[in-house]
């Protein structure tokens, strides 16, 4: 049963340090060596490329949803707050980004990028009862 538990407060963490590595390197946290090599502007370009279907004029609002998204589910999943929802939304807005991404560019890169099985961490996450060191953990005590 402790394996269980390390394993859920991994998965917490590697999906919140997923969700914040990638809005690091939106606002160049990273340095020069980051995926976006303008930044900002090449994060909305990717959006763009991710999102081929929508309308151009969408995009930015999408790249700033996305990365509101982002932080807002990271913060809720490092101090494991209403937990089991924050992972399903996590693994919705995954799912939706490697669709995107299957959609706009084919499915190796989803696939090359392990989105589907994060969404289904994220998913699995969710379906968990009891949150060891978390917030909710001290809320239902």
């Amino acid at each position: 049963m402790k394996f269980a538990y390390i394993t859920t407060i991994f998965l917490r963490l590697a999906l919140a340090a997923g969700f914040l590595s990638a809005v690091a390197a939106r606002f160049n946290l990273w340095g020069r060596k980051n995926s976006f090599s303008e930044a900002w502007n090449g994060f909305i370009s990717y959006t763009g490329e991710v999102n081929t279907f929508l309308p151009k004029s969408m995009i930015p609002s999408i790249a700033v949803l996305a990365t509101i998204l982002e932080i807002g589910l990271a913060v809720l999943l490092l101090i494991g707050f209403k937990t089991g929802f924050s992972a399903a939304c996590s693994g919705i807005l995954l799912l939706l980004f490697a669709l995107a991404m299957a959609i706009s560019g084919g499915i190796k890169e989803p696939l090359d990028y392990s989105v589907f099985a994060a969404s289904a961490g994220a998913f699995l996450l969710a379906t968990v009862p009891y949150y060891k060191w978390s917030l909710d953990q001290l809320i239902n005590k």
